[in-house]
């Protein structure tokens, strides 16, 4: 079984429903047992992490949520006290950390804000500017964080990885 930790009210209803609804679509295409633990607050992190433990998750995922991100440090460090692994959006998890991470590359996103910025400040109209979506992704593992929880990466992922943290 894996948890997922969630920010219920990080995002409007409809799309907090979608992110549930797609989590519980990939668990269901993947045969596995999925126990979705919510955050409301900061304070509520320690007694999502003794949920998880107590219902005995395997590893966990953290969804979206501006509120967890500001609490990485927090959610890494309960992970390794627990001895959880845990996979996560952004690289911050990673580098303080964390097991793995797989998301948009969160540098490249404020480089292109930066041409928005530079073209409305040039006079363009905010809404004749094209939608963007994140085009530049990557995975990064820390290695001690796998060791620590007992786990082997395989070589396969190892080399697809962006980046590996000894």
């Amino acid at each position: 079984m894996f948890a997922a930790l969630l920010h219920p009210h990080a995002y409007g209803e409809h799309t907090t429903a979608n992110v549930v609804k797609d989590i519980e679509g990939a668990a269901r295409t993947l045969g596995l047992q999925l126990q979705l633990v919510p955050a409301d607050r900061p304070g509520d992190i320690a007694s999502a992490f003794s949920t998880m433990v107590k219902e005995r998750a395997d590893a966990f995922i953290v969804l979206p949520s501006p509120m967890l991100f500001g609490e990485h440090r927090r959610i890494v460090e309960l992970a390794a006290n627990n001895r959880l692994p845990g996979m996560y959006q952004a690289r911050e998890f990673v580098d303080a950390g964390g097991l793995m991470s797989y998301g948009a590359n969160l540098d490249d996103l404020f480089r292109r804000t930066a041409t928005y910025v530079d073209k409305i400040l040039k006079g363009a109209k905010p809404a004749d500017l094209p939608v963007e979506r994140p085009t530049k992704f990557e995975l990064v593992i820390n290695l001690k964080a796998a060791r620590a929880v007992g786990l082997t990466i395989n070589r396969d992922i190892l080399l697809v990885a962006d980046e590996v943290i000894e």
